[in-house]
Order: structure tokens, then C-alpha cells, then sequence
């Protein structure tokens, strides 16, 4: 019987090769037929009657949708999609069965959608200038919320339901009504796309030969050197990312494939986003050339996860387009400065799995960001280009550390496992955090301030 791993992948090569199809369709009803029916099958493929969970929470979610007031549907959306999450994630308390490992990433990606659509739709509803830009605006993110189809469709569509990138309802939209898809490249974008992966895949193969997380769980493992348990966790963390980069890169090479999230260049897409130049993208209807990107669905940045020298821009290159999501949809909306960023990773964490090691390694992250931004300003600011740099390599040295040692609660999941791992190398992330904050901190305190030039000078 093939493994998870397998059949994932399978699926995820078929939508890639799906997506040329898709391209050469024209009529959005035909458009929003046929993706629909796809990853209706793809969910009953990988969840088999477990797909009633879906089933439930977007039917549950278009009746919302219909039926509640713009000013609220978000809110009560949010409830539902994350208070079904949780049922969904403790049904065997109940004594139902639970459900297979793959239906869990679809649940994700079909709950990032349903609170997305709520948000859209209300923040659409608040647009009351008719301003040209905002006629554009109104124009181009109206949904239909009393058409269960239209809602039902955009949850169930194939595009990035197994592993992202999440997109908005509009530019889904844009997909089914864009009639010139055909005359979109896909080859070379998807060519650029692809040609990490051969090494991705052989480091991926490779130390999983080598290195197995549930070494990590036995006793015999913990009578290994202190030296051979520290660096455990660079290995496991590589295999970790780079199953992750697999499938990321396969699902942006579906949307390409497809056209979903490809924008004229002119429109200024981003992430998660899609245009933000709306007046550019209606004139490009009148072009004869047009130049596309794929900026909507860019989900990975492969040179910030692994190079960049600060953690939180190391965050932001890591699946990118659910930052997008935390970032508008939790993040802005939080109304306490203060604990944005804690709220933030505590909603991250409860997205991925009420196990505990998801808690524990992302409630590490605002630590150290303090950390990190008061060493900078201690060491960082105002100074030569060379130290700038030599800090920012040794900055990097330990953003990457950082995310090996969090890594380990994500795979180890349980709190004793993860807390018997980090015990048995004395904490040390969590250690060198509080003292790269207090040497910040006390360095800040005793250094000069800079002199501020006179007005007159």
C-alpha cells in the first residue's frame, strides 16, 4: 500500500499536470465547474468519508455567509471554521474515529479560506466612497455571497487545497472570468520554479536515510553524547524544510500551470494579496502585449528561509502567503500593540494542531525577536559597513539555530518529548535568548546616544 508521502505527492504532480487544461478553458461556469469537481474528488481521494468534515464546515460556512450581517460575518465565521477545527482535531474523544493525517491539511487550507472570504466580504461591505479607485476596488473583490455555489466552489477548488498557497476569493474570480489564460507562459516561469528541486529532493532523501525524529523519542538516544543530541536538530530541521520546499514549489507550479494568481506586472501584485494597482489591471485589457508574473501565489522564498540574517524576515519567507493571511486577518486587527505578535503566534500555532510542541516552539518566537532587535540596536546600529556585516552573519548563525531548536516541538509534538529533547541540551536556545536580551538591554542603556545634528547645520 503506497504511504502518505506517496500518495500526497502523486496528487500534487497530477494537479501541476492539471493545470494546463484548466488554462485552455474558457467560461467562468465551465471554469468553476470543472476545478470544484477536482478537489471534491482529490478530498474524497485523501479523507475517504472523513471528507464530511469539509463538508460540514464549508456548507455550515456559506449558510453563514448568506444569512449573517456583513458587519459580524467575520467574527462569527472565525468562530465557526476554528471552533469546527478543534472538533475536527478531537473527534476521538468522542468516540469517532479520526480522521487519516492528509485531511488534516485539507481542513487547514479550506479554513484559511472560509475566515477569508468572511473577512472579504465585510471589509468590501465598509467601501462607501464612490471614488474611482474604490468603484475599481468594489468592482473587482465583489462576491456574491447569497450564491451558496459561487462560496462553495472557491472552498473546494484544487488549486493549493492540499498545501496552499492561500489565495482570496478574488483572485479566484479573476481566474474564472479571464478568458485570455491561454495566451499566459507558463513554461518558463515554471521551468525557473523547478529547478531547485533536484537537490532539494536528493538533501531530502538523503538525511532521511540518516536521521529519524523518533530516534528522538527512545532512551537509548539520550545516552548519546551532549554533542550528538545538539546537533540532532540542524539535520532534522533540513528535512524538515526541504519536504516542506517539495510540496511548495509543486503548488505554486499547479498555479502557474493553471494562471491562477498570474497578474499583469503593471498591477503590482502581492503575496496572498493579488493586484493593488486595480486601475493598471483594467488598462492592461487594452494592451496587445502584456507581461505577467506570479507575485500572488509566490508562497516561498527559498533565499530569505535559508540567508536572510534576522528571524522575523526568515518568517516572512516561509509560506508566504499564509503570513499574508495571519498577517491581515489577525495581526492588523488585533487592537493591542503590545500583543500583536503574541496573538499572532498563539493563532499560528492552534491553526497547525492543538499538540503542544506547536505551542511551545512558536510562543519561543517573541522572545526572540526582543532578543534580537535589542542586539541589533546595541550592535548593529550606527555602526561601520564591516560590522554590520559581521553581525549579521553571526545574527543568521543563530536565526538558524534558533529554528532548528523550534523545530524539534513541531516534530516531537507531545510536551514531554519536546520538553525531554530541549532539557537534555539545557535549554540552550531559550538560554542564549535571555542572555542576548539582557547584554542588549544593558549595552543599549550604557552606549552614547548619537548626537542629533542642529537644524542649522
Amino acid at each position: 500500500m503506497a504511504s502518505d508521502d506517496t500518495v500526497y505527492a502523486g496528487l500534487l504532480i497530477f494537479s501541476v499536470l492539471f493545470g494546463s487544461f484548466i488554462k485552455y478553458i474558457r467560461g467562468a461556469n465551465v471554469k468553476r465547474f470543472v476545478t470544484c469537481l477536482v478537489g471534491v474528488i482529490l478530498v474524497v481521494i485523501i479523507c475517504k468519508f472523513h471528507c464530511l468534515h469539509s463538508l460540514i464546515a464549508v456548507l455550515v460556512n456559506c449558510l453563514l455567509l448568506k444569512f449573517v450581517s456583513c458587519r459580524y460575518v467575520h467574527l462569527v465565521s472565525y468562530v465557526w471554521a476554528f471552533g469546527y477545527l478543534a472538533l475536527f482535531r478531537t473527534i476521538h474523544y468522542f468516540g469517532l474515529p479520526t480522521a487519516p493525517p492528509l485531511s488534516n491539511a485539507v481542513q487547514l487550507f479550506i479554513t484559511l479560506r472560509l475566515i477569508g472570504l468572511a473577512f472579504e466580504i465585510h471589509d468590501v461591505n465598509k467601501i462607501t466612497d464612490n471614488a474611482e479607485e474604490n468603484i475599481l476596488l468594489k468592482k473587482y473583490t465583489f462576491i456574491d455571497r447569497n450564491n451558496l455555489w459561487h462560496t462553495f466552489s472557491y472552498s473546494f477548488c484544487y488549486i493549493g487545497l492540499l498545501t496552499g498557497p492561500y489565495y482570496k476569493y478574488s483572485v479566484y474570480s479573476y481566474l474564472l472570468h479571464n478568458d485570455n489564460s491561454n495566451k499566459i507562459p507558463s513554461l518558463i516561469p515554471l521551468y525557473h520554479k523547478i529547478k531547485p528541486l533536484p537537490i532539494i529532493i536528493t538533501t531530502f532523501y538523503t538525511l532521511s536515510y540518516y536521521f529519524d525524529v523518533q530516534y528522538a523519542k527512545t532512551d537509548e538516544f539520550y545516552e548519546r553524547s551532549f554533542w550528538y543530541r545538539l546537533f540532532f536538530m540542524v539535520p532534522m530541521f533540513m528535512i524538515f524544510r526541504t519536504r516542506l520546499y517539495i510540496a511548495w514549489i509543486l503548488s505554486e507550479c499547479m498555479c502557474m500551470t493553471s494562471t491562477l494568481g498570474a497578474f499583469p506586472v503593471k498591477a503590482e501584485s502581492r503575496c496572498g494579496q493579488g493586484p493593488t494597482d486595480l486601475t493598471a489591471l483594467e488598462d492592461s485589457v487594452k494592451e496587445e502585449k502584456v507581461e505577467y508574473d506570479h507575485n500572488t501565489v509566490y508562497n516561498l522564498d527559498i533565499y530569505g528561509c535559508e540567508l536572510a540574517p534576522q528571524t522575523k524576515d526568515g518568517l516572512k519567507a516561509w509560506n508566504k502567503s499564509v503570513q499574508y493571511w495571519l498577517a491581515a486577518y489577525v495581526h492588523k486587527r488585533v487592537p493591542i500593540k503590545s500583543l500583536k505578535v503574541s496573538v499572532t503566534m498563539a493563532v499560528s500555532a492552534y491553526w497547525h494542531g492543538i499538540h503542544p510542541g506547536y505551542y511551545l516552539s512558536f510562543m519561543t518566537v517573541p522572545p526572540i525577536l526582543m532578543a534580537e532587535q535589542a542586539m541589533i540596536k546595541a550592535f548593529r546600529t550606527n555602526t561601520s559597513v564591516q560590522q554590520e556585516k559581521l553581525f549579521d552573519w553571526a545574527c543568521w548563525f543563530f536565526k538558524m539555530r534558533g529554528f532548528d531548536y523550534m523545530c524539534m516541538g513541531f516534530l516531537l509534538l507531545g510536551a514531554g518529548e519536546t520538553l525531554r529533547y530541549w532539557s537534555s541540551i539545557y535549554y540552550i536556545a531559550h538560554v542564549f535568548t535571555l542572555l542576548f536580551f539582557i547584554l542588549g538591554t544593558v549595552v543599549n542603556f550604557i552606549k552614547p546616544k548619537p548626537k542629533s545634528k542642529s537644524k542649522n547645520s
